[in-house]
C-alpha cells in the first residue's frame, strides 16, 4: 500500500512525464525537416519544391453554391474576385451574397475559393486549387429574455410558448466570416516523409525533372465563433460576408491543422457547438507565445485541482471532531457551490468550466455529511437519517459559529433580498427559474466570501488555525491565482469572473491569521494528535 507521500511523488512524476511528452509532440507538430538538398545542386531526388517560389500572378476568386461539388461553372455565384493577388499582403472586404430560396428554407450554402493564375477562369487552370466551406451551420438559438414582471402581455405568453417550442429545433445560421491562409514559406519538403497533416492540403505538379507543390490553401475554421453567427429567415434575401486573407507559416499551419481537428473530435464526442466555440476562443483570442504559457499553467492547473480534492478528502475522510471548524461555512460551501453549478448550468457555459464545478458540488455535499456527523441506515427501501452528538468543545465552537452567524445576517439577508428585487424589476431573465437562480447566485459571489468570516471569527475566538486543512487551502490558493489568469481567456459570466479575485482575498485573510496566531504544539491537529505526545507515547514504551 503506497503512502500518502509516495502517492503524491507518483502522481508528480506522471505529471512531469506528460509535460515532458506534450512538448515533444508539439515540437514534432511545429517543426518540419525539410529535404536534405545538396549544396549547389539545382534539384535533388525525392524532394518537393515550392511552386510560389516562382512568383506567378495569382487570382482569388470566392463563389457560392447549393451544390457540395461543382464540375463547372453552372449554378454558381461570383462574390469575390482579386485580381493581381498578393499573398504577402493581408486584407479584408465585406460582401453582400444573394441567398437562395433552398438555403432559406433551412439547406446548405457552400463557398469555393479557388487561387489560381490570373486572367484565367479557374474551370480552364490546370493549376488551380481550391477549397470547399459550408457558410452555414445548424444550431439552437438562444432563447428570447423577458421582464418577468411588466414584459409581457397574454399574447406574448401564448407567443412566448410558440416560439420556445420551436426553439427546440436547431435552425439554419449564417456564418458571417471566413478566413483565408496561404503558406507563403519557400520550404522544400521531403517527398519520402510528407507531413500527413498538410499532405492532404497539398495539389503537387511534375514541371520537367523536379515536383512542385502548388500553393497550400488554408480555409481557418476556428475563426468563425458563435457571436458571428446569424440566424437565417425565409424572408432574407441577402446577407453579408466578411472574407479576410493573412499569410501563415508552415509551423503555425500545422499547429492549426491539428487544433481544427481536435475541436471537430470534440464535437464527435458529443460536444456542442457553443462548447466548441470556447474551445476555438482560447486559440483564437489569445496570442500563440501566450497561449504556450497559458498550456503549462492548465496543466499545473489540473494537477493542483488533483492534489487540493486528493487532500481535501484525506482530511475530511479522517476528520472524527469539528472542533475550531465552522459547521455553518460548511453548510454555506456547499449551498454556494450546488447553486454556482446550476448557474452554470442555466447559463449552457462551457464543459470546461461546468464539469470541475459538478465534482465540487458533490465534494462539498459529501463535506456536509461528515460535518453534521450524518448516517444513513436503510429500513427496507425507506432511508433513516441519524445526526451524531457533540462534545463539549465541540459544543463551544458551535456557539462561536451561531454568534458570528448571527451578526452576519444582520448584512447579508437585507442585501440579498433587495439585490433579489431590484434585479426582478431592472433585468430580463428567461424563465422565473432563471431569475432564483441568477438572484441566488449573484448573493454567493457579491456575499458569498461574507460567508467566510465564521470561520475567521471562529479562528479569533480560538486563536489558532491548526484545524484547518492547510495542504489542501494551499493547494487551491495556487489554482486560485491561476483562475486569475484563467478568467480573461475563457469565456464565462462576469460575475463568475469577479469571484475568482475574491478568493484572492479571503485566502490573504486566511494567511494573516496563520501569521497572528502561531503553531501552539499542545493543540490536536486534524488528525486528532498532538505534537507533544508523540515524545511521550515514546518514552513510555521505552
Amino acid at each position: 500500500m503506497l503512502s500518502r507521500s509516495s502517492f503524491t511523488s507518483l502522481v508528480v512524476g506522471v505529471f512531469a512525464v506528460y509535460v515532458a511528452h506534450t512538448c515533444w509532440v508539439m515540437y514534432g507538430i511545429v517543426y518540419t525537416r525539410p529535404c536534405p538538398v545538396a549544396a549547389g545542386s539545382g534539384g535533388a531526388a525525392g524532394c518537393v519544391w515550392p511552386y510560389l517560389a516562382r512568383r506567378p500572378k495569382l487570382q482569388l476568386s470566392v463563389y457560392t453554391t447549393t451544390r457540395s461539388s461543382i464540375g463547372a461553372e453552372s449554378k454558381v455565384d461570383l462574390v469575390l474576385n482579386v485580381e493581381d493577388f498578393d499573398i504577402e499582403s493581408k486584407f479584408e472586404r465585406t460582401v453582400n451574397v444573394s441567398v437562395p430560396k433552398k438555403t432559406r428554407n433551412n439547406g446548405t450554402l457552400y463557398a469555393y475559393i479557388f487561387l489560381h493564375h490570373a486572367g484565367i477562369l479557374p474551370w480552364h487552370d490546370s493549376k488551380q486549387v481550391h477549397i470547399v466551406s459550408p457558410l452555414t451551420t445548424y444550431m439552437v438559438p438562444k432563447p428570447e429574455e423577458i421582464n418577468l414582471l411588466t414584459g409581457e402581455s397574454v399574447t406574448q405568453q401564448i407567443e412566448a410558448e410558440k416560439q420556445t417550442n420551436a426553439l427546440d429545433e436547431p435552425v439554419s445560421h449564417w456564418r458571417s466570416r471566413l478566413t483565408l491562409n496561404v503558406m507563403v514559406e519557400d520550404f522544400v519538403f521531403d517527398g519520402s516523409s510528407l507531413p500527413a497533416d498538410v499532405h492532404r492540403y497539398m495539389k503537387m505538379v511534375q514541371l520537367g525533372k523536379t515536383v512542385h507543390y502548388l500553393p497550400i490553401l488554408f480555409i481557418d475554421q476556428l475563426s468563425n465563433r458563435v457571436k458571428d453567427l446569424m440566424v437565417i429567415n425565409r424572408s432574407t434575401t441577402e446577407l453579408p460576408l466578411t472574407v479576410s486573407y493573412d499569410k501563415i507559416s508552415l509551423g503555425k499551419l500545422r499547429f492549426w491543422i491539428h487544433m481544427q481537428d481536435a475541436v471537430y473530435s470534440l464535437q464527435q464526442f458529443g460536444f456542442s457547438e457553443k462548447d466548441a466555440d470556447e474551445v476555438k476562443g482560447i486559440f483564437v483570442d489569445t496570442n500563440l507565445y501566450f497561449l504556450a504559457l497559458t498550456f503549462f499553467v492548465a496543466a499545473f492547473h489540473l494537477l493542483f485541482d488533483f492534489l487540493a480534492f486528493k487532500n481535501d478528502i484525506s482530511f475530511w475522510k479522517k476528520k472524527r471532531s469539528m472542533i475550531g471548524m465552522s459547521t455553518k461555512a460548511v453548510l454555506w460551501r456547499c449551498f454556494s457551490t450546488v447553486v454556482i453549478f446550476l448557474f452554470l448550468l442555466d447559463e449552457q457555459t462551457s464543459l470546461l468550466v461546468l464539469i470541475p464545478a459538478g465534482i465540487g458540488a458533490v465534494i462539498e455535499l459529501w463535506k456536509v455529511k461528515k460535518a453534521l456527523k450524518m448516517t444513513i441506515k436503510w429500513q427496507g427501501l425507506r432511508p433513516k437519517i441519524q445526526f451524531g452528538t457533540y462534545n463539549d468543545s465541540e459544543k463551544k465552537t458551535e456557539e462561536y459559529d451561531t454568534q458570528a452567524m448571527r451578526y452576519l445576517s444582520y448584512l447579508l439577508y437585507p442585501l440579498c433580498i433587495g439585490g433579489a428585487g431590484y434585479s426582478l424589476l431592472n433585468v430580463k431573465y428567461k424563465s422565473w427559474y432563471s431569475w432564483l437562480i441568477n438572484s441566488f447566485v449573484n448573493g454567493v459571489y457579491a456575499f458569498g466570501f461574507l460567508f467566510m468570516l465564521p470561520q475567521l471569527f471562529v479562528n479569533y475566538k480560538m486563536k489558532s488555525v491548526a484545524h484547518l486543512p492547510w495542504k489542501a487551502f494551499t493547494y487551491k490558493a495556487f489554482n486560485t491565482f491561476i483562475d486569475d489568469i484563467f478568467a480573461f481567456i475563457i469565456t464565462m459570466p462576469t460575475s463568475h469572473r469577479l469571484a475568482c479575485f475574491r478568493d484572492d482575498v479571503v485566502f490573504l485573510v486566511y494567511l494573516y491569521q496563520r501569521w497572528l496566531y502561531p503553531v501552539d504544539k499542545s493543540r490536536v491537529n486534524e488528525y486528532g494528535e498532538s505534537y507533544e505526545e508523540k515524545p511521550k507515547k515514546k518514552a513510555h514504551r521505552e
